[in-house]
């Protein structure tokens, strides 16, 4: 019998690239907020972040072997929603992977990290995220997975618009002083559905295998769509010249090599 996996947060961009991908190797169900998913009407529910009774509900109703959290919304409803969950899950042997962030690492641009560094954020956003990410180990141990992503690109993402748009304009601003890794959601799919079905635990840092600045990264991807003149805007992040690495270094070695892969091969994948 297929497995059942609930992704709450199925309407996003990585949630369709799950729902996607997912569907051939699991029994899927998902939740939105506000726009329908690919999904048979009876498996998919609206779910607003502030209604953990209705969370709840969906849980015991479907009562899932996996759930996957790529949900937003406000960083105290997110909270409060994941403590309710995990306290669901706790009487039941489903495991719980839930996404966090490179910027759980904002507060130390001096190198890149793997799961081994402790997470030090400067940004409300990385302090929440690795408020989530204790607060589910405490509650969950075992059962709960961390999967930190970095920046995601997709064909129909919002950050590919904003490049196309440049193109267009003919001018685009790039960071020369920021390296880090990126990921496409149609990886981090095949990615993640790997680490389900393999029950793979602990601490994932999902993306590139190796660094570019932002700029090289944005440059090579705008060569490969368009043969346009575009003008590229050098700007230093926080104004200094140095050099901030803000990439996420993996040390596990889990991953087969057809899903490991370098940023030139995501530009690729992304033209």
């Amino acid at each position: 019998m297929m497995k059942k996996l609930l992704i709450l947060g199925a309407s996003g961009l990585v949630g369709k690239a799950l729902v996607k991908e997912c569907k051939d190797s699991f029994d899927v169900y998902g939740t939105y907020a506000t726009r329908p998913i690919d999904l048979p009407q009876e498996k998919q529910f609206q779910l607003e972040i502030s209604d953990t009774d209705q969370m709840k509900d969906i849980v015991k109703t479907t009562r899932p072997d996996a759930i996957i959290s790529c949900l937003r919304g406000e960083f105290d409803q997110q909270l409060e929603f994941h403590r309710e969950l995990a306290k669901e899950m706790q009487h039941t042997e489903s495991t719980l992977y839930y996404f966090s962030t490179a910027n759980v690492f904002d507060g130390d641009f001096t190198r890149h990290h793997t799961e081994e560094d402790d997470p030090k954020a400067a940004s409300p956003y990385g302090q929440f995220k690795i408020e989530c990410e204790n607060l589910l180990q405490e509650l969950l141990q075992e059962q709960a997975v961390t999967i930190r992503i970095p920046q995601i690109w997709g064909k129909n993402s919002p950050r590919l618009d904003q490049i196309k748009s440049g193109i267009e304009g003919g001018s685009i601003d790039v960071y020369s002083n920021l390296e880090c890794n990126h990921l496409t959601d149609e990886l981090l799919a095949k990615q993640l559905k790997y680490i389900i079905l393999h029950h793979l635990k602990g601490v994932f840092h999902l993306g590139a295998v190796d660094m570019m600045t932002q700029a090289q990264f944005v440059e090579e991807l705008v060569g490969n769509l368009t043969n346009k003149d575009v003008t590229f805007h050098d700007c230093l992040l926080e104004d200094k010249p140095e050099i901030f690495h803000f990439g996420l270094k993996s040390i596990r070695k889990d991953l087969p090599g057809r899903l490991v892969k370098t940023n030139r091969a995501l530009i690729s994948d992304l033209v």
